[in-house]
């Protein structure tokens, strides 16, 4: 039986590279052999397959930032490399890695499979900005694309706001592996018992300042209604990176509000780490005002955590209402503090929440089963 071959072209950062890393690491090796054309400066941790051998690695002028001249050195190196490597089908993730796969395709004709992980224009600060990065991508659907969205609200967005066809518009969900105690490596942080968590940069996507403002209204509606077995509310924040444009305004609120001593912000730290404290907390959290698919609230699907979340693209596809926690609409700070405080006071709710939350992993997002369908989408656009 012939290989698949997949030349994937990306800027390998956050949670695009641990998409890619996931799927290369789930891939039967008998059916696709993969390849791999990224940015100089994103990673440099080797990618792996199932078997743990090294996929190849291409580097050029990839980045997230607009370059006029280092994007058109990145495209006239892609397009090199895929003439060198003749893949059969070409997968770009994310905005910048789909303009330069798509352009590069008119060069190299093969079909390219395009995974926005949440569209660009949906981070862009002002509507001039934001309708050209929605007019490139209108234009670009037009390069012999298929959309592979990372969740069906993407997917439905895509159709409706970007123009692509049904039939061009097709999902692979984020997916992982089942995480178990061999994946955890304990953090030593110095965490209070019993704690509730968010993942994400201090940012405008993940709306941070929403999880404090629900914060304080708990620590008010802990002090009127005194529960001596309720333990005081406290978030832990992690993944607070270098790139976090609004920590310092996080960390005035936080001053604001006197809730240093209910409010942990964390550094970037081992992925092992991070499942090891969401694995401990009492549930789930997440103020997004956008995503793809968040591999954070997966994780915590998968550690059977109930989840309080914003109605957005992704978080809407992960929780279901009533059934393995709740959605509540962007900067609904009442409606987001009174759920999360009522299953901070029923852990029987909470329970039966998380346990629907591992039977929902198990049948949508868990790489074992899904990565078939991803192998097929490849088998059925390849040259």
């Amino acid at each position: 039986m012939k290989k698949i071959k997949v030349a994937h072209v990306l800027n390998s950062v956050g949670g695009v590279d641990v998409h890619l890393r996931i799927i290369l690491g789930a891939f039967d090796t008998q059916k696709i052999e993969s390849v791999i054309i990224h940015g100089y400066d994103d990673t440099h941790t080797p990618f792996l397959d199932k078997n743990g051998k090294a996929v190849p690695e291409f580097r050029t002028t990839i980045q997230r930032s607009i370059s006029p001249f280092k994007d058109l050195k990145a495209l006239i190196n892609t397009i090199f490399i895929l003439k060198r490597e003749k893949p059969d089908v070409i997968h770009a993730h994310s905005a910048k890695g789909g303009i330069i796969a798509r352009a590069a395709s008119l060069w190299y004709p093969a079909t390219v499979l395009y995974t926005p992980h949440a569209f660009s224009y949906l981070s862009a600060a002002g509507n001039l900005k934001r309708s050209l990065f929605l007019g490139l991508e209108r234009i670009f659907k037009h390069f012999n694309s298929v959309l592979v969205a990372c969740s069906e609200s993407e997917r439905k967005r895509a159709i409706e706001e970007v123009g692509y066809n049904q039939d061009k518009a097709l999902c692979f969900n984020n997916s992982i592996h089942p995480i178990g105690p061999s994946d955890m490596l304990t953090a030593g942080l110095g965490l209070p018992e019993k704690y509730i968590c968010t993942v994400g940069r201090p940012s405008y996507q993940k709306n941070i300042e929403m999880l404090v403002e629900v914060v304080r209204v708990i620590v008010e509606r802990q002090k009127q209604e005194y529960n001596p077995s309720l333990a005081p509310i406290h978030l832990v924040v992690l993944g607070v990176g270098e790139y976090s444009p609004n920590k310092d305004r996080v960390e005035s609120l936080v001053a604001q509000y006197n809730l240093e001593e209910h409010i942990t912000m964390v550094p970037w730290i081992d992925r092992k780490q991070i499942f090891s404290i969401i694995d401990k907390c009492e549930l789930y959290v997440s103020a997004a005002r956008y995503e793809g698919l968040p591999y954070s609230v997966i994780e915590a699907l998968a550690l059977g955590k109930a989840c309080v979340v914003t109605n957005c693209d992704g978080n809407r596809d992960l929780v279901n209402n009533g059934y393995n926690g709740y959605v509540v609409q962007e900067n609904s700070v009442e409606s987001m503090a009174n759920r999360i405080f009522a299953l901070l006071k029923d852990d029987g709710l909470r329970q039966r929440l998380g346990n629907n939350s591992v039977q929902y992993f198990n049948s949508k997002f868990n790489i074992t089963q899904t990565i078939a369908q991803l192998e097929a989408i490849y088998k059925a656009n390849s040259k």
